[in-house]
């Protein structure tokens, strides 16, 4: 991959903005000198500009070049190979600021958010800082077409990845440099998907993502292909998703952790034994309840329901360490089936007992019902440990 690198005496500033661009001659010159403009006017920081074109074929590595040689603090670099995310790897990895950002050379995004963008990595608050379409604040003005694909494409990261970030896909980012260098290696995406993938592992490496709500306005002569660009990023989501099924434990990330604490697996049974202790008591009282109002069937399925989602939490808390919303509807996915093995179980026990001594009394069905509910609770162990602990078991307590 060739490259080639105009500076101007830059000093080092304390954020570098990088714009990527391909084939971007006509609004390169007005973008470049607003922001230039506004850094030099409004931004409280030392900043640096860099123009990183990704094998334009028109009149936009000619212009980056003057531009760079125009103004202070404006760079130019220019790659031999198309994509966007390889422009900003390449330029963020080579950046000697304390932080790095990007932007769209179509400035979409109201220039006010840039403070409240990179105030928090430079305070050392968070690690990646993110531009938010989708949060409470935001003021967003384009398509419908746009908006529900958007919408749309966030909502199935949620549920394919499990992920806590709110807006993927906005140009809007910034992170620490410290972290860019450990991260940007391990992504394996250099196109459209590089944000995704990008926040997917930082979010996995347990990283602090900070959310700014942005003032948006839809560029509508923008040069992004939709479908080929879904196409991509729904690729990018099995491939990713894989990987992570695969129990994905970002060991490539050399530098980037200490080592971290883990619940050894005899004090994660012993946890986990107490609260399915907690949890058959409950059952047990639940079904006796209900068993007044309703049949055999329907008492055992609404006892296990209600106790199955409490018992996912206990565990997912107490057992597993693992706090917040992040991935929450994946974990109770999870333990959802392993609920529909306890179900199985249980109604398969139910079926058995009526079967065989269709006037058992209640007593009889309880002491059944709880000696399969035992079976159901070490295959309940297994599955939760390894559908929760796996994936996240280098995410807890991470810290540069």
């Amino acid at each position: 991959m060739a490259s080639a690198v105009l500076e101007i005496e830059r000093r080092a500033a304390q954020v570098e903005i990088v714009i990527p661009v391909y084939n971007e001659e006509a609004d390169l010159e007005s973008s470049v000198k607003r922001l230039h403009s506004y850094l030099q006017k409004q931004f409280p920081f030392s900043a640096t500009i860099t123009i990183a074109d990704n094998a334009s074929t028109d009149g936009t590595w000619p212009l980056a070049v003057r531009l760079a040689g125009e103004l202070d603090d404006v760079r130019a670099i220019h790659l031999d190979e198309k994509g966007r995310g390889l422009a900003l790897a390449q330029a963020w990895l080579g950046s000697d600021s304390e932080v790095v950002a990007y932007m769209d050379v179509d400035l979409s995004t109201d220039l006010d958010a840039l403070h409240p963008l990179v105030a928090p990595l430079l305070s050392g608050h968070s690690d990646i800082s993110i531009g938010s379409r989708l949060a409470r604040g935001a003021s967003v003005v384009r398509g419908p077409r746009r908006e529900a694909i958007s919408r749309a494409y966030n909502m199935l990261l949620k549920v394919a990845l499990g992920v806590g970030f709110g807006d993927a896909q906005c140009g809007f980012k910034a992170m620490r440099s410290d972290v860019a260098r450990v991260l940007l290696p391990a992504v394996e995406n250099h196109a459209w998907f590089f944000d995704t993938e990008l926040l997917v592992l930082a979010e996995r490496a347990g990283l602090r993502i900070y959310e700014v709500p942005v003032d948006w306005t839809d560029d509508p002569d923008s040069r992004v292909n939709v479908v080929s660009t879904a196409i991509e990023d729904v690729r990018g989501i099995w491939r990713v998703s894989r990987r992570l099924a695969a129990g994905w434990s970002l060991d490539g990330l050399t530098g980037l952790r200490r080592a971290v604490p883990r619940s050894s697996g005899l004090r994660q049974l012993w946890r986990f034994l107490v609260i399915g202790a907690f949890s058959t008591v409950a059952y047990a009282a639940l079904y006796w309840l209900l068993r007044g109002f309703w049949g055999a069937a329907a008492a055992n399925v609404a006892a296990l329901v209600l106790t199955g989602l409490a018992n996912t939490a206990a565990n997912r808390r107490l057992t597993f360490g693992v706090r917040g919303s992040q991935g929450l509807a994946r974990d109770h996915l999870g333990g959802l089936t392993a609920l529909a093995v306890a179900l199985v179980t249980t109604s398969l026990s139910v079926a058995g007992l009526q079967a065989v001594a269709p006037n058992a009394g209640r007593v009889t069905e309880l002491v059944v019902l709880t000696a399969a509910n035992v079976v159901a609770t070490i295959t309940r162990f297994l599955l939760l440990r390894a559908w929760i602990h796996h994936p996240r078991k280098l995410s807890r307590e991470l810290h540069l």
